[in-house]
């Protein structure tokens, strides 16, 4: 009879690995979805090229991270992926016709919005010294890889609008969805930046050391950050529109992608609980908690 240690490392196995077949697909799918009416380098479709690059880094990063038994370099190499994917899909399309208005200013904004949370995240994990929601992941490289290959698909999904403007051969000039889109874009863009400056100062003043923010940004919504990020990609999605043709129209999922990892996956519920483990007792905390939406910002 197999003891329960053995059970529980075999079930954990096969579930890694399903979900590890499930990024896969999901990868290869949107991929070949993004890659109708594209163009190509040699015969090799721009946009399933820069979705592989992703895979590519992400699992070159897992090696040094698993050997080392860190997770202090997994943010930055997300920004990183963003940064490449952008830079191979304008590199690569500029070879084959003049870029337009709309696929540079994308471009643009992607690699604004991925080098400032890149340096910012980097630099909160430095401070506090590493992230334990990777704790129970790095012991196991399957589980721990499985966590890399999803920030490629994170990466993918999300880009994938935008890669779709810098690499589609049909081409639009910039009009009301480009000016709209991007107008969306900058006020998310500032709304992110300040929550996350507003968090940075609260946490900084040794004399809310063991508080909660409750105040700027911070008192409208209990994430005004991770709202901002939804409403970012959506911006992003809405420059696409007139793009987007056939097959396509599937990476309009970009910001229901975001928005379902920030509220039901990886960040609002770990959030959640843990400031009610921390702050649940607390009378205050509770009143915060029952005047502030979760997500949508009251106006009042």
């Amino acid at each position: 009879m197999s003891s329960p240690i053995h059970f529980s490392f075999w079930k954990a196995a096969l579930a890694s690995l399903l979900a590890l077949a499930a990024v896969f697909v999901a990868a290869v799918t949107l991929a070949w979805a993004g890659s109708q009416g594209g163009a190509t380098l040699g015969r090799i479709p721009l946009f399933a090229l820069a979705v592989g690059l992703a895979f590519l880094l992400n699992a070159l990063a897992f090696l040094p991270a698993y050997l080392l038994q860190t997770e202090k370099f997994f943010d930055l190499t997300g920004s990183l992926t963003f940064l490449s994917m952008t830079g191979l899909a304008l590199s690569a399309a500029s070879l084959q016709f003049s870029l337009d208005g709309r696929a540079v200013l994308v471009g643009l904004l992607v690699a604004v919005w991925a080098a400032r949370l890149g340096a910012f995240l980097f630099h909160r994990v430095q401070k506090t010294g590493g992230d334990d929601r990777f704790d129970a992941l790095k012991p196991s490289p399957l589980r721990f890889l499985t966590v890399w290959m999803l920030q490629a698909l994170w990466a993918s999904v999300t880009l994938g609008p935008a890669l779709v403007v810098m690499t589609s051969l049909h081409r639009k000039p910039l009009d009301g969805f480009a000016l709209a889109g991007a107008l969306l874009w900058l006020a998310s863009f500032l709304i992110e930046v300040v929550a996350d400056a507003q968090k940075s100062r609260f946490r900084a003043d040794p004399a809310n050391r063991g508080r909660f923010i409750q105040s700027g940004l911070w008192a409208r919504s209990r994430h005004p950050n991770y709202f901002g990020e939804i409403l970012l990609w959506t911006g992003v999605t809405v420059m696409a529109l007139p793009v987007l043709q056939g097959w396509q129209w599937l990476t309009v999922l970009s910001p229901f992608f975001v928005a379902l990892l920030l509220t039901r996956i990886s960040g609002i519920p770990l959030l959640e609980r843990r400031a009610e483990e921390r702050w649940g007792t607390l009378p205050e905390y509770q009143e915060y908690k029952r005047r502030t939406p979760l997500l949508l910002p009251r106006l009042w």
